[in-house]
C-alpha cells in the first residue's frame, strides 16, 4: 500500500505487523520445505546405500550381504565416500530450495558456504577378504609387495 502523505503511527504499525506476518509465513514455508529434503547415494555395485537429512546427517545406512567380502578398511572408505556423495546430493537440493525462498544473493551465498560438497576420489577396486583358514593363510601368505 503506497500512500502520498506521511503515515500515522497506527498505519505504520499495521504495515509493519503485516510485514512480520509475511516473513514468519515465509520462514515456516522454508522450514517445512527443508524438513522434506533428503539426499541419498549408493555405491556403484549397490552394496552400500546412505541416506542423509537436510543438514547432511546420516539417517539410514543400508549394507547388502556382499559387503561381507570387502576388507573392513575398504568398506569404511566406501561408506565414507558414499556418505559424502549423499551429502553433496542433499546440498544441491537445499540450495535449490533456498533459492526459491531467498533468491540469489548474500543469504544464498551464506547457505552455499555452509553446505558439504563431495570430495570426489578415484574409485579403487575393492579387494575381497581372504577367507582361508588361518593355517592355510599362514602357510601360504598373500604377496604384499610385488
Amino acid at each position: 500500500m503506497i500512500q502520498d502523505g506521511p503515515l500515522n503511527p497506527q498505519q505504520w504499525l499495521a504495515q509493519y505487523d503485516e510485514t512480520l506476518k509475511q516473513a514468519a509465513a515465509k520462514a515456516e514455508q522454508t522450514d517445512q520445505a527443508l524438513r522434506q529434503i533428503g539426499g541419498s547415494a549408493s555405491s556403484p555395485d549397490g552394496q552400500v546405500t546412505v541416506r542423509v537429512n537436510a543438514s547432511g546427517a546420516t539417517t539410514e545406512l543400508v549394507l547388502r550381504p556382499g559387503v561381507r567380502d570387502i576388507e573392513p578398511e575398504q568398506l569404511a572408505r566406501l561408506i565414507m565416500r558414499v556418505t559424502q556423495q549423499a551429502q553433496a546430493d542433499v546440498s544441491s537440493k537445499v540450495i535449490d530450495t533456498m533459492r526459491e525462498f531467498v533468491g540469489e544473493g548474500e543469504a544464498l551465498d551464506f547457505v552455499r558456504s555452509r553446505m558439504p560438497v563431495a570430495d570426489v576420489q578415484e574409485e579403487q577396486p575393492m579387494a575381497k577378504r581372504d577367507t582361508r583358514a588361518d593355517d592355510d593363510y599362514f602357510d601360504n601368505p598373500p604377496d604384499l609387495i610385488k
